[in-house]
């Protein structure tokens, strides 16, 4: 019999009306029609639409399955949990920092810790070698991901202006702009008025009404902890909820190792460890809806004698093309205190400054935020990136609710040197650790300085004196690269792996390119729209 039900208990096996402690009570322990890596944004969403139509569905996530009332503190350090911690190796000439601000662990994946912000791309990011000649086109352009992008927002009542100025779509979106805004993205608007750029209220993916069940945000300021209220959009409270009323399963604290292929060449199973023991499970389809890191290192520990070099990697190019964005942040004293820690993080924005402007000796651009900060964040940022230490920090710290800080989501191009392989040094599964090399090049770093200075005048615009910069990333993608041709890319505009018929890769390692701005809504899209594609190629019985 299932256990009885127990919010403050995590449990491996989860499926409707039943939770389990083990993995002897398996739904689908012969063959699920769809398996699913990863319990994040992508794998939350397909789970719900592979199941809505009745196919049996497994999800198989290596954290726990969180619940936010019991695991979830308005505490920084606290909820340093929420990321994916394991040991990376990082080098190259910019060492990518790896921790919280990246991938999740845990049902919800990063959505449990992102910001909520909701920005489609532009046409010009999936056209970027036509039209700037340089990086790679996307196999599809903005047009056929438009619905989807649609879809979602209302899916999730996406809050936002009436009229959005940048991009394709103008809006309105579904629900109605969030009130008040913190006084960071006041001095941010007020800045940008006074200097001519065009900024908006930030489209957000926290209600702004009661929506689904679910509160409208009451400014507690702790997006990037989890929301405790569920105010804020994540997989865990919306999609994977629905998921499991649709019949899907979800397999927790359960690490996969391998991918398996049949005689064929098919991928007929997966490998997981849950608590040291070894299991498999099987599947018709089988989905990596994983991390731009962790599933090149699945594909590339997933070699077989037919596969020498890795997985789905005949082109050569798993791992490779790996982007973050560059996100540098400028922090500026008021007299007037701003108090950062105040209201959502990010409610003002503008994307005056994101198409390509042959002028600024530069090609592709940058969105900036009004991004508000914690303490702990604050000061190891100054820290650890901006050489501020001693009487000075302090002193800084003291005055921590009289600064502003403003953030760039700056575009990085697709370099092929930039890449994730294995490490010789293994993890507690034996499997070998991600290796991530980067370096920024010429063009991201002409692009970082020009978002700085934009940074500082509009600061200055708003009445403050810009005194620190911090250096920093976010948002990795690539890896697995999407495209039309097998000879360069890992899966096709669908997904669909070339060298794997019935593999399909599902997250922002397949990106191309990395955008102008924050990816979240185009791996939504993405995973929509692969969904939709999904179902009806497995109705013909083509995959």
């Amino acid at each position: 019999m299932p256990e009885e039900r127990d919010p403050h208990h995590h449990h491996a096996c989860h499926y409707d009306g039943a939770r389990y402690d083990d993995l002897n009570h398996r739904k689908y322990p012969q063959e699920a029609d769809v398996v699913i890596v990863g319990a994040g944004t992508a794998g939350g969403i397909m789970a719900y639409e592979l199941a809505k139509v009745g196919l049996r569905v497994v999800v198989i996530e290596a954290g726990p399955f969180w619940n936010p009332q019991s695991d979830f503190a308005s505490d920084e350090l606290t909820m340093k949990h929420l990321g994916w911690q394991d040991t990376r190796l990082v080098d190259g000439q910019n060492p990518l920092k790896l921790g919280k601000n990246n991938s999740g662990r845990g049902v919800g994946g990063g959505s449990v810790h992102w910001t909520g912000v909701y920005l489609p791309f532009h046409e010009s990011d999936f056209r970027m070698k036509t039209v700037e000649g340089v990086g790679a086109d996307w196999p599809f352009g903005y047009d056929e991901l438009a619905p989807f992008y649609r879809y979602i927002e209302k899916e999730i009542a996406v809050s936002g202006p009436k009229k959005f100025p940048w991009g394709t779509f103008n809006g309105p979106f579904p629900y109605p702009e969030r009130e008040p805004i913190s006084a960071n993205a006041e001095m941010f608007r007020i800045g940008c008025e006074r200097l001519g750029i065009r900024s908006v209220v930030t489209p957000l993916a926290i209600n702004s009404a009661p929506f689904d069940g679910r509160p409208p945000c009451i400014n507690r300021g702790f997006c990037n902890e989890g929301c405790m209220p569920n105010a804020k959009y994540s997989s865990l409270v919306h999609h994977v909820p629905k998921a499991i009323g649709y019949g899907a399963e979800f397999l927790t604290d359960c690490m996969v190792t391998q991918v398996e292929l049949d005689e064929r060449g098919r991928a007929k199973s997966v490998i997981f460890t849950h608590e040291g023991v070894e299991y498999r499970q099987r599947g018709r389809v089988i989905v990596l809806a994983s991390f731009a890191i962790e599933t090149p290192r699945l594909l590339l520990n997933s070699k077989t004698t037919g596969h020498p070099d890795g997985l789905c990697n005949s082109s050569g190019t798993v791992g490779k093309y790996l982007m973050p964005h560059s996100s540098h942040d400028v922090y500026a004293r008021f007299e007037q205190e701003i108090r950062l820690y105040k209201g959502t993080p990010v409610m003002a924005t503008t994307q005056d400054f994101y198409e390509t402007q042959l002028d600024r000796g530069f090609i592709r651009g940058y969105t900036l935020h009004a991004h508000g900060a914690r303490p702990v964040a604050m000061s190891t940022g100054l820290a650890r990136d901006a050489g501020v230490w001693g009487r000075r920090l302090r002193e800084s710290m003291l005055d921590f609710n009289h600064y502003g800080r403003l953030t760039m989501v700056g575009e990085v191009l697709p370099d092929e040197n930039n890449r994730v392989t294995l490490a010789e040094e293994v993890d507690e599964y034996g499997m070998p650790m991600a290796h991530v090399t980067f370096s920024y090049g010429e063009n991201d770093l002409k692009l970082i300085d020009h978002a700085v200075e934009q940074m500082k005048s509009i600061l200055k615009a708003a009445g403050g004196e810009p005194e620190f910069v911090v250096s920093d990333t976010a948002h990795l993608m690539g890896g697995t690269r999407m495209g039309a041709d097998p000879e360069d890319s890992v899966v096709n505009g669908w997904c669909q792996a070339h060298d794997v018929p019935n593999l399909f890769i599902c997250s922002a390692a397949v990106f191309p390119t990395s955008g102008s701005g924050n990816p979240t809504a185009t791996v939504m899209a993405l995973a929509a729209r692969t969904s939709k594609h999904m179902i009806e190629e497995l109705k013909k019985q083509t995959i």
